[in-house]
């Protein structure tokens, strides 16, 4: 699937590719589209460059593979693929902060994606699938490692309250890591159907729009306000709110991008001594997002809109572009 430019895709043919020193050659199984792919199709984000397959929350079947890879993967192995290229010599990389490398390359953004029928990737990248898991299932792993990092930025501990601004598939996925802690989650949202839909999956939810979101935070939380608040918005009023939201001595991660910069009291910061921490794609969350799934501790089915096949994305696209309210998470399978 590729975007030729802004508003212009379309599933094309291209030649098969083959695997350079140190790449497994993979048979894509699923893929999963995201919102940063829908921005990219708008145009608006900035570190995207044209044309560009898309394509970063894979899952497939190892088709060959060089054998001294450090992951011990096999051929035939079923594997989900780790999108985020990095150097692994600057600074970040050297603290295993690699989502922070100084050369960071994410599939589909600034280099080729995977959506495709067959994909060519490092082979230290791969992370193999448990038993049973589907590949839907698989496809879903990346998301949710955005939504862990975030709460691992945070220092989520058990018994807390996380105020999650943003009920889309990261701030959904959010709280169900939160619950599968033993913290208490709270989603705010703009959109109705957001707000009843995750409403529906028993956690406690604000429409932001309509209702007091502050003091509904710190009537749930005691008078206290919320020890971490995650922000997956992006939206420069709800980054702003945040440093309300937060308890004192609370945290705040910022996961959403936005698209200009938000104007903070920084009064407010030191009064209630709070940590302003970002938190950019992930870092080693794979394995433990799929340990939540396979031991079903986190359910990534409930953020299923539908699975389509590869000839339907374009159209697809197109539609989530114009009704992103009918729209919670598409999977495209190759099955």
């Amino acid at each position: 699937i590729r975007f030729a430019e802004p508003w212009q895709v379309s599933c094309v043919k291209v030649p098969m590719p083959e695997p350079k020193p140190g790449e497994a050659l993979i048979k894509i199984m699923a893929a999963g589209i995201c919102g940063s792919d829908i921005g990219a199709f708008r145009g608006t984000n900035g570190l995207v460059s044209y044309p560009r397959v898309i394509g970063h929350e894979l899952a497939g079947v190892v088709v060959s593979i060089p054998e001294n890879n450090k992951n011990g993967i096999k051929v035939g192995d079923r594997v989900v693929v780790d999108p985020y290229l990095y150097c692994g010599h600057c600074y970040p990389c050297s603290i295993g902060r690699t989502n922070c490398c100084d050369n960071l390359h994410v599939l589909g953004v600034h280099v080729e994606g995977g959506m495709a029928e067959y994909f060519c990737h490092p082979a230290d990248m791969l992370i193999k699938i448990p038993d049973g898991m589907s590949w839907v299932q698989a496809a879903m792993a990346e998301p949710l490692t955005i939504s862990l990092h975030g709460i691992h930025r945070g220092g989520l501990k058990a018994g807390e309250y996380c105020a999650i601004i943003g009920a889309g598939p990261i701030g959904l996925a959010a709280a169900m890591v939160a619950q599968a802690y033993g913290a208490h989650a709270i989603l705010l949202d703009l959109v109705q159907e957001r707000v009843s839909a995750v409403q529906a999956c028993g956690f406690s939810t604000i429409n932001s729009g309509k209702e007091d979101a502050n003091a509904r935070i710190h009537e749930i939380t005691g008078g206290e306000g919320a020890q971490q608040v995650m922000e997956c918005s992006g939206a420069n009023p709800a980054i702003r709110s945040t440093l309300d939201y937060v308890s004192h001595a609370g945290r705040i991660t910022f996961t959403g991008w936005p698209k200009k910069e938000t104007s903070l009291p920084t009064d407010t910061i030191t009064r209630k001594e709070i940590d302003l921490r970002g938190a950019r794609t992930s870092a080693g969350e794979f394995p433990e997002a799929l340990e939540l799934i396979a031991s079903k501790k986190v359910d990534m089915l409930k953020l299923l809109t539908k699975t389509i096949k590869l000839e339907e994305v374009p159209e697809t696209i197109i539609d989530i572009e114009k009704n992103p309210g009918n729209y919670m998470k598409v999977v495209v399978t190759m099955e």
